[in-house]
């Protein structure tokens, strides 16, 4: 566990998730409207078991935020999903959250899907773009 105080004074804390965490991490979803996750709440419980990235924030007790992910530990660190509450978003959670788990396997590419609203961020980060595929099994 982590602790570090943010740009507006607040400490956050960050944790390994666990089970107890999933119905606060879905109500952080419905409240993106990330509800592709929420609808399939088995499958999303499912792979937040499953995977070996999975850090949740905290501030007070209050889990404002969180990113899963998969890595192989050596070459790819793939985040899946990271969000972080609205009220504390510009506040450098999720910079220091990204950094956070990166230090965990600094010898690994991080690599991630970023939204239109999300694009900024990442690039003011030094991200770089990348072109990938995706499909789903049924397609």
């Amino acid at each position: 566990m982590d602790t570090l105080s943010l740009k507006n004074g607040d400490k956050i804390l960050f944790r390994p998730y666990e089970a107890a965490d999933f119905t606060t991490i879905q109500q952080l979803n419905e409240n993106e409207g990330w509800l592709n996750l929420v609808e399939n709440g088995q499958e999303t419980k499912m792979a937040w078991s499953h995977s070996n990235i999975a850090f949740v924030v905290v501030v007070e007790d209050q889990i404002i935020g969180y990113v899963r992910g998969l890595t192989d530990q050596h070459i790819t660190l793939f985040i899946c999903e990271i969000l972080i509450q609205e009220e504390y978003r510009g506040c450098g959670v999720g910079s220091e959250l990204l950094r956070y788990v990166h230090s965990q396997y600094p010898g690994t590419r991080m690599e991630m899907l970023a939204s239109s609203s999300s694009q900024s961020f990442y690039e003011e980060k030094k991200f770089r773009a990348f072109y990938g595929f995706r499909k789903t099994f049924e397609e």
